[in-house]
């Protein structure tokens, strides 16, 4: 009779050690903000969210543990199980982890264990799956990628500089990354061999592995090139930047019963409701249960770039229905043309309508959405990542709808506040078809797709993302990328959004 073999708790270890020297910072590079955030706690957040995690424990550098426990609880985190100091070196550090997951267990209970840098923020969740997955066969882990540059070994000559001794074949070279994966037992054991060493240095666990325990096949799982390390001065700005431009897949959608329950008696205030995406969104909420208001020039006479009309629609829908839980705002217009050729009035309307309505939106929501921690939803457009010729008044007021999303999401955190922004590909609408004519038939997302897509985002408990629609099938691996790989593809792309 077989016996079920339970399979063993996976832990991550975020070695977050260093000091920051070389970023030229006075604090660890660790609690350098990036994207609104301590670089930690993007790191923290992607092993939270990680569904092949059960917990987490920090190494963090001597005298700087309370500021984690801060960052932990402000986030919530409930997977982070203990925040200890690091030691003087990694090899240290390491070691003290170590010992620390040995702690409470049951003799001949084996973990697995995955470390990982705290200042590389951007991995992936495919990278720790795999991980995690390859533990299954194998006892050690390394994550590494091609190396795109040729790799040339040196020697000093005194006065004279270096010179080349070796040029290595590039096709067998990778670039380590982390995180580093090992079943317990293993890694603790090279530990142990290395400390009979009286020369024993290691800049990386891998090397440990290797080294002192030569029988043990090291199996590499395939990195990403996203997945930095926050090091020098530069990888800063590039890390703000890959967030900046970060999208995030669209949440799964719901069964209409999912809907229904979770609509059914709330209060959805839709801005640019009079067609479009506005519209579809106010005619689907409605279909579930939703009180919903959707306000337009065209149906409502509701004007967005007037601050006493926006005040006077919520006021309303508050007054009507005690609440209001969702605000969207699809309103825009889109004029094509040379700057230099653009008339004032142009060039006002679409400030006032593309920028400053979203503002004031923003504003006069705060109190309600304060009171049932309800959400804000925006749109951007692909072009946001790119000004391009005869786009700028759309591009530059669309790039800072992201801005604005991610700045309020952090602002409004505390309140309870999600605030996210759609990014939809081509996307069939009037305002669309009033700009480029009629466009060739299966070429643009229809307004229903985004609608749909805006609806499962208002019910998610994402905020601050930018979330992509895309026409590809959804269960296809293209919409299956991650955040970043996303990112650049949107930089890549040429197409106007809506």
């Amino acid at each position: 009779m077989s016996q079920h073999i339970a399979k063993p708790r996976t832990t991550a270890v975020i070695l977050a050690g260093g000091t920051g020297q070389r970023v030229g910072l006075s604090i660890p590079k660790q609690l350098l903000k990036i994207a609104g955030k301590a670089v930690i706690e993007h790191t923290l957040t992607t092993f939270e969210k990680a569904d092949s995690i059960d917990d987490v424990i920090v190494l963090m550098a001597p005298g700087y543990v309370p500021d984690v426990e801060k960052i932990v609880a402000k986030a919530g985190f409930t997977k982070i199980k203990k925040i200890i100091e690091g030691g003087a070196t990694r090899n240290e550090t390491t070691e003290r982890a170590i010992a620390a997951l040995g702690e409470g267990l049951a003799e001949g209970e084996d973990l697995n264990v995955l470390f990982h840098d705290a200042v590389r923020p951007l991995l992936s969740q495919r990278v720790i799956d795999d991980c995690v997955a390859a533990l299954e066969r194998y006892q050690a882990v390394d994550v590494a990628i091609p190396s795109a540059d040729t790799i040339i070994v040196t020697r000093t000559h005194g006065e004279d500089g270096e010179f080349i001794t070796e040029i290595p074949d590039r096709s067998r070279l990778r670039r380590g990354q982390t995180p580093q994966a090992f079943k317990l037992s293993t890694i603790r054991r090279a530990y142990e061999v290395a400390a009979g060493d009286p020369n024993f240095q290691a800049t990386d666990d891998c090397s440990v592995v290797l080294k002192y325990l030569p029988d043990v096949p090291i199996h590499v799982v395939a990195g990403d090139e996203y997945n930095m390390k926050v090091t020098q001065p530069v990888d800063v700005f590039i890390a703000d930047k890959l967030f900046q431009l970060g999208t995030t897949a669209a949440p799964e959608q719901n069964g209409d019963e999912a809907y229904r329950e979770l609509l059914t008696g709330k209060t959805v205030v839709v801005f640019g409701g009079s067609y479009g995406i506005g519209k579809d969104i106010a005619e689907l909420a409605g279909s579930y249960g939703a009180a919903v208001y959707a306000l337009g020039r065209s149906t409502t006479g509701t004007h967005v770039e007037n601050p006493e009309e926006v005040d006077d629609a919520l006021s309303k829908a508050y007054a009507e229905t005690g609440r209001i839980d969702y605000v969207v705002n699809t309103a825009g217009v889109l004029r094509i043309g040379k700057l230099a050729e653009t008339d004032n009035a142009t060039i006002e309307e679409a400030l006032k309508v593309n920028y400053l309505a979203p503002v004031q939106i923003a504003r006069s929501s705060y109190k309600y959405l304060a009171e049932t921690k309800g959400q804000l939803l925006l749109y951007t457009s692909s072009s946001y990542t790119r000004g391009r010729a005869e786009y700028s008044l759309y591009s530059s007021t669309k790039a800072a709808m992201v801005n604005l999303t991610q700045a309020l999401s952090d602002e409004w955190a505390a309140e309870g506040i999600r605030v996210n922004c759609v990014n939809p590909e081509r996307t069939a609408t009037p305002m669309r078809t009033k700009a480029f004519g009629q466009e060739p038939t299966g070429t643009l997302l229809s307004s229903e797709a985004v609608a749909r897509t805006s609806l499962d985002v208002l019910l998610s408990e994402l905020t601050g993302h930018v979330i992509d629609v895309r026409q590809q099938d959804p269960t296809a691996g293209a919409a299956k990328a991650s955040g970043f790989e996303q990112a650049l593809a949107s930089v890549l792309d040429r197409q106007d959004g809506v």
